[in-house]
């Protein structure tokens, strides 16, 4: 299958490799399919790139990278609609926004990219009574500069 993205350019997958969001994601509710497409080997970034929409690409971003101590529990009515059980291997993911200034950028722990890379479903949900906000800095050191190469 041929995916066009404006800032991918066009893109080979298999059908087979897609991911799909029964409820849409949040703000684009009829966006249902997207491609999963990793940044790098070993790099915490992915793009999640509509199958039908070429300018909507999100970043998305592993949050373990990034808070090691950030942790959910995923409701049992969640777990049962999605099929969600022990022999699953399921990815969790945050949307990623990213400013004028890319040292600013921040992860949405509050709603959790929770992807099923078993039965290839997906949901992003609002966790409720929680710590997290939709604004979490990735860098809030800013990037780290290397001695020499215009760092102090």
């Amino acid at each position: 299958m041929l995916i066009q993205s404006t800032r991918l350019g066009e893109i080979e997958i298999d059908e087979s490799e897609l991911i799909h969001f029964p409820y849409g994601v949040p703000g684009f509710l009829d966006e249902k399919e997207f491609a999963l497409l990793a940044v790098q080997e070993g790099n915490p970034f992915s793009f999640l790139q509509s199958t039908r929409e070429p300018n909507l690409t999100f970043i998305i971003v592993d949050p373990f990278s990034f808070f090691s101590d950030y942790e959910f529990e995923i409701k049992d009515e969640i777990a049962e609609e999605f099929g969600f059980n022990e022999a699953d291997v399921l990815q969790i993911m945050s949307m990623v926004r990213v400013p004028e200034n890319p040292e600013e950028m921040t992860a949405n722990l509050l709603a959790p990219v929770i992807i099923n890379l078993v039965n290839r479903r997906a949901i992003q949900f609002v966790l409720e009574k929680s710590p997290y906000q939709i604004r979490h800095r990735l860098f809030p050191q800013g990037f780290a500069k290397e001695p020499g190469k215009g760092g102090k």
